[in-house]
């Protein structure tokens, strides 16, 4: 039986960068795919108690910066906790890389992913910006104009993922799921490890 990881995610999440790639090294070590899905927080949050950063008491928001150095310093990878450009929009680069997986396949919605995430966390640009979104998708060896092409399908596509994630139940990104459960948070990936050794 295929190994299938539904990979739910917020492009603008650093808990989804924290984990990207360690995912994806886990699902090439267990011969696992992974369907990237970029979600709607927006469309989640209320239905789930979630709320965004700025609605959330002060306690949360200054023990979040704790545990973004905490984690960033545990995996190793730069992130800068205080990025120029967040909160920001994601619905563009949502669609994005859903049009990438549309035009080149999962690898090619993960490299988008990460090119977005990293732009962030790493690089203080904006993916919100139109142009520097053209410029991200460029950096990952995709065609722009390709995928704005498909951007009506993707958008479909996105909405289509987000009713699934909450059918699902997810609340948050990232979210893996695998065998129908869930695994929410990028420091929940040592018992998707697991599942996916048991699953051999």
């Amino acid at each position: 039986m295929d190994k299938v990881i539904h990979y739910y995610l917020a492009p603008m999440s650093p808990w989804t960068y924290l984990g990207h790639h360690r995912l994806a090294a886990m699902a090439e070590r267990h011969g696992a795919k992974v369907l990237v899905k970029p979600v709607d927080l927006g469309r989640i949050f209320p239905l789930s108690g979630g709320l965004p950063l700025g609605h959330r008491a002060p306690q949360r928001q200054a023990y979040r910066l704790v545990e973004l150095e905490r984690w960033r310093e545990y995996v190793g990878i730069p992130l800068n906790i205080h990025p120029k450009f967040f909160p920001v929009g994601g619905d563009a680069a949502s669609r994005a890389i859903h049009a990438a997986a549309l035009v080149g396949g999962e690898n090619a919605a993960m490299k988008v992913a990460f090119g977005c995430l990293k732009a962030v966390w790493v690089e203080d640009r904006n993916i919100a910006d139109a142009e520097t979104l053209a410029v991200i998708v460029r950096e990952q060896g995709l065609d722009p104009t390709a995928l704005a092409a498909r951007d009506a399908e993707a958008a479909a596509r996105y909405a289509a993922c987000t009713d699934e994630a909450i059918e699902a139940k997810v609340f948050g990104a990232p979210t893996y799921s695998f065998n129908g459960v869930l695994y929410w948070g990028q420091d929940r990936l040592e018992f998707l490890d697991r599942a996916l050794q048991r699953a051999r």
